[in-house]
């Protein structure tokens, strides 16, 4: 049994929407979890990260989600004998009356990794290390050199060994090196700035991103973003610092098939964060093993609000 069949499997038992760990406990009291095919650590993270992903990413998806923090998940095509409306504002009126509002978070720039770390490993099966600035020599080789963090794509969870060990034979391991550049805030009167911060940071890698938790929604912002996006393959990605599991893509990235190696060799010699980084890598590929507690480690989602909130 996937996630999702899970998931839907529980929606179906019930009359009402669920959120995502509300969902898991009731697997867990229907004695489903034991035909759960996963060997994860944190199984209902990622059921809850699968179900976001489901809703957002595909039109005919089984799931329907309504509300916003808690977003809860129903069945679309199911026909409920109840009223949706006290769920729209994503609590219901009995949360209401013993709930207080909620000021808006205040966080830092740093405070955006853990976010990014969990979009990245559950939405592009990247594998992120943070590169921490201060660790770099500036002086050598200018400003604009260093990426926020990295993350690598491994083949190793999807392939047999037996294709692993003749790919990396024939000098092709099909991984890939993807960079990200975060802000907390992206405008149009520092679009450009950042934008190409992000170009002189990230096009070493196959893919490179600029990353913020708040966007514009101003259209002429949005009109030269995807140009620049366009123009320099340079993808945009939204996190959601309320809502974590609804961050998205907002404009993609373009892969690249090679590496730039003489800024690779640069950024090893600038920052042992980054060196660390592809001697990581490199003992992945050889050993065939993620060790997954070397990158970043992946919070949940009631990990990254409290830690905004506990600000």
């Amino acid at each position: 049994m996937t996630f999702l069949e899970l998931a839907e499997t529980v929606l179906r038992s019930v009359e009402k929407p669920l959120t995502a760990n509300e969902i898991w406990e009731l697997a867990k009291e229907q004695d489903l979890v034991g035909d759960l095919n996963s060997r994860g650590k944190t199984p209902w993270a990622t059921m809850a990260a699968q179900l976001y992903v489901n809703c957002r990413d595909q039109p005919d998806s089984v799931f329907k989600t309504i509300g916003k923090r808690p977003k809860r998940f129903f069945i679309a095509k199911k026909k409920y004998s109840i009223d949706f409306s006290e769920f729209e504002s994503g609590v219901t009126e009995e949360e209401e009356q013993v709930s207080t509002p909620d000021p808006t978070p205040h966080y830092l720039e740093k405070d955006l990794h853990p976010y990014l770390a969990r979009f990245a490993y559950y939405s592009l099966n990247c594998h992120c290390k943070t590169i921490n600035h201060s660790t770099s020599d500036k002086k050598s080789f200018g400003e604009w050199v260093h990426p926020d963090m990295v993350g690598c794509v491994f083949p190793i969870e999807e392939w047999d060994d037996e294709v692993l060990e003749l790919s990396a034979s024939m000098g092709n391991t099909s991984v890939q090196f993807i960079s990200f550049e975060l802000k907390k805030e992206l405008n149009l009167s520092t679009l450009r700035e950042k934008f190409f911060q992000t170009v002189s940071n990230s096009s070493w890698a196959n893919e490179s991103y600029l990353v913020a938790a708040k966007i514009s929604r101003d259209p002429d912002f949005h009109n030269e973003l995807k140009r620049l996006s366009a123009a320099f393959g340079i993808g945009v990605i939204q996190l959601e610092i309320e809502e974590p599991n609804s961050a998205e893509i907002i404009y993609p990235a373009k892969s690249r098939d090679s590496l730039d190696w003489d800024t690779i060799n640069k950024l090893i010699g600038m920052n042992k964060d980054f060196k660390e980084f592809v001697k990581r890598v490199r003992i992945d590929l050889k050993s065939n093993e993620i060790r997954k507690e070397k990158y970043d480690k992946i919070l949940n989602e009631d990990q990254l609000l409290k830690m905004i909130t506990s600000r």
